[in-house]
């Protein structure tokens, strides 16, 4: 198939794919009481240094990985961009500050994604099939009428002897991004709800997203809301505002959607709120079975590419030019499986494994598990017996134990 002739829809879904309640589990009420502003102190990030990595490849062919030395972020250097502490079998692997593994990578689930299965029931579901357990647990969350996390999530969280870190994804829906930008009263009265939520009922530190995969809404047009800018200094307004209100365990994470025709307009730069309140750069990226847009390996789907636009260098490769400093995650990925070709699902896991010393940068994976999205695509990992043994096998890989406590 023509890579140039063909660039179809890549977008995955929102909020409203989880299902039945945008947080993956049961409504809880609100909190009705008002936050009073207590100050903030903002702690200092020891976050590793992640240098680009160098690699080709394009649409509907598999790229070629091209091995160099990369220097590991403590001055050291190692050979293909193997990042110190990534043998975690011979070390012991935790959370640092701002919730950056010492060494290997966080590995998580969203599970359950629209279907009436969902939050824990689904999660203890995937971690029996999967044969191991949960690192990050992703739910997500809209508007400004239900606090969060919620009784459910915390109690995954603290679940005894099988913590885990959550990873919340909140999208504003009630006004624009321009309006929460320039203090919103009904938005400012939710956020300040929201901090003194967590600060009485959950103090650990987590992952927060605002407005995941936001590129598909910006309008490049003056006054529309929702420009570029809007969305940087939208999320600028909401961390300030949580901040100030000392929710200070909540580490941000701005996730892009990583589609090729997004990524490359001039306006993809001005969403970045600032570094003083971006912790993590996350993306959402998925590998489709069947040849054609989004079909190779794990290093394809991480710098996946155009020939429409041949000076975008792929996702990650631009985040290690332009914000070298910054842990990413893949907050969002899996393999669409096809009975055309059931066998690309197992392949791909393989592949992981082999590749993901080649990427340094990445710290935590965040696996989408859905039998059918809003395309009706299936994304579980255990379309085929073959994939289920090699998504096991890649999850008791030692760059993927990272301890919680």
């Amino acid at each position: 198939m023509s890579v140039t002739a063909t660039l179809v829809w890549a977008w995955t879904g929102e909020v409203d794919r989880s299902g039945l309640s945008p947080d993956g589990g049961p409504v809880a009420t609100e909190v009705p009481v008002t936050s009073r502003p207590t100050a903030y102190r903002q702690t200092s990030s020891l976050l590793p240094a992640t240098p680009t990595a160098t690699f080709t490849g394009n649409l509907g062919r598999r790229p070629r990985i091209r091995p160099n030395l990369i220097g590991d972020g403590v001055g050291r250097r190692s050979h293909a961009g193997l990042p110190a502490g990534a043998a975690s079998s011979r070390r012991h692997c935790r959370l640092g500050q701002k919730l950056v593994p010492t060494c290997g990578v966080l590995w998580g689930v969203a599970p359950g994604a629209r279907t009436e299965e969902h939050g824990f029931e689904a999660l203890v579901d995937f971690e029996r099939k999967t044969g191991r357990h949960q690192a990050v647990y992703h739910a997500y969350h809209h508007g400004i009428r239900q606090l969060f996390p919620t009784p459910q999530e915390i109690a995954i969280a603290r679940q005894p002897g099988r913590e885990r870190v959550l990873l919340l994804n909140w999208k504003p829906e009630s006004v624009s991004w321009a309006r929460i930008a320039r203090g919103d009263r009904r938005t400012d009265e939710f956020l300040d709800e929201l901090a003194w939520h967590l600060r009485r009922n959950y103090r650990e530190p987590f992952f927060f997203a605002i407005h995941h995969e936001a590129e598909d809404q910006v309008r490049e047009r003056p006054g529309s809301g929702y420009t570029a800018r809007d969305y940087a200094a939208m999320f600028r307004h909401v961390v300030k505002r949580l901040r100030a209100h000392g929710a200070n365990n909540v580490v941000t994470v701005l996730i892009h959607m990583a589609y090729v025709p997004h990524t490359t307009k001039r306006w993809f730069s001005h969403m970045y709120p600032g570094d003083d309140v971006v912790d993590w750069i996350g993306f959402d990226t998925y590998s489709y079975s069947d040849p054609g847009y989004g079909h190779g390996d794990f290093a394809e789907l991480l710098n996946r590419r155009s020939s429409l636009t041949p000076r975008w260098p792929g996702f990650y490769n631009w985040v290690g030019t332009h914000h070298p400093d910054k842990p990413l995650m893949v907050a969002e990925w899996g393999v669409w499986f096809s009975k055309r070709n059931p066998g690309h699902m197992a392949e791909f896991y393989r592949e992981v494994g082999q590749q993901i010393r080649y990427f340094p940068a990445i710290r935590a994976m965040v696996h989408f598990e859905t039998p059918a999205n809003q395309k009706g695509q299936d994304s579980s990992v255990d379309s085929t017996p073959a994939a289920l043994r090699e998504y096991r096998r890649l999850g008791r890989l030692p760059v993927f134990q990272v301890a919680l406590r």
